[in-house]
């Protein structure tokens, strides 16, 4: 390249210089709002990544992570091998694996067909109404949730049983019983987030082209087929991505939910790999041995992540 060339470039990259600092001006106030949800991400996200390497470790407390002087004690894969040969292993992996599935099965449609429904409402008080009262379960908090929930499957007083034997039923232990215990916590899980997943599918319609609805009831398209031609397709790339985020998301189910459900009764069916990793790391203080599993179903999720986004993108959609 010769010099010429060079001062031609030169004013170019002051034009962009320029004009990206401008776009920084302008959108300060918005730079200044995203300023606590990334120093959020990075204090509780990002920095204990670091930590990660207590799963090659034989960690006690007091030790440091990694010392130069050689006491620290590396074990390489010694804890995920403790993991994959436990006699809890089989019973944590089909447990996550078959809520996760069940949750997207029998939860992941409710909030599109949901906002299908919502959108054919035209009275924007009753619309406005609906959406509120779907929205305020996700408010509310888990442990507010669980103690509801709990209250009604009571075996001595809970409005479910009492219902079940003024019908001439016998009572039966919701609680205690580990076949009752994915259903229970799937209607849960289903109840509370269907309103606030809604949104984005909301949001997704609010972008969809009126002139194609227009057009559709001049062809003599009834509302039915126009949710069906025009508003599915118009949000399937939202749906893809809302699909490959729970995918990404198998070997994580919600624990804290769970931990609040469960008793040794129904281990059975309700231990998950996060319940295991709470017993083992909190309870028993095996925290090398937690943090393997903890590691295992992060790279899990993410290779699972990783997979579903290539065969995604070329549908034509993808996160990345």
């Amino acid at each position: 390249m010769n010099s010429s060339s060079v001062l031609e470039v030169h004013p170019q990259h002051r034009r962009i210089k320029s004009r990206t600092l401008r776009e920084f001006w302008r959108d300060r106030y918005l730079l200044l709002m995203l300023i606590p949800a990334v120093v959020y991400l990075i204090i509780f996200n990002y920095i204990p990544m670091y930590g990660v390497v207590i799963a090659f470790q034989n960690y006690q407390v007091g030790d440091k992570f990694i010392s130069f002087d050689g006491n620290t004690e590396w074990v390489a894969f010694d804890n995920f091998l403790r993991f994959f040969n436990s006699m809890f292993f089989a019973r944590v992996m089909k447990n996550t694996m078959f809520l996760s599935f069940l949750t997207i099965i029998c939860g992941f449609w409710v909030p599109i067909v949901f906002a299908l429904l919502l959108n054919e409402v035209r009275s924007k008080y009753y619309k406005k109404t609906l959406q509120t009262l779907s929205y305020l379960p996700y408010f509310i908090s888990s442990v507010i949730i669980v103690g509801i929930v709990v209250n009604f499957l009571s075996s001595s007083d809970g409005i479910i049983n009492n219902m079940i034997e003024f019908l001439g039923g016998q009572r039966v232990q919701f609680l205690n019983e580990p076949r009752y215990f994915r259903a229970v916590y799937i209607i849960m899980i289903v109840w509370q987030t269907f309103g606030w997943s809604s949104i984005l599918y909301m949001a997704a319609m609010s972008g969809i082209d009126t002139e194609q609805y227009e057009a559709a009831t001049i062809d003599g398209g009834n509302r039915f087929q126009q949710a069906i031609y025009i508003t599915l397709p118009g949000i399937m790339p939202t749906i893809i991505l809302m699909l490959l985020m729970e995918i990404g998301r198998i070997l994580t189910v919600d624990s804290e939910r769970i931990l609040l459900l469960y008793n040794p009764a129904i281990y059975e069916t309700a231990d998950v790999i996060g319940t295991y990793t709470y017993r083992t790391g909190l309870i028993d203080s095996r925290y090398s041995y937690a943090s393997a599993i903890g590691l295992f179903s992060t790279v899990v999720n993410f290779t699972l992540l990783t997979i579903s986004n290539k065969m995604a993108r070329k549908a034509g959609s993808g996160l990345w």
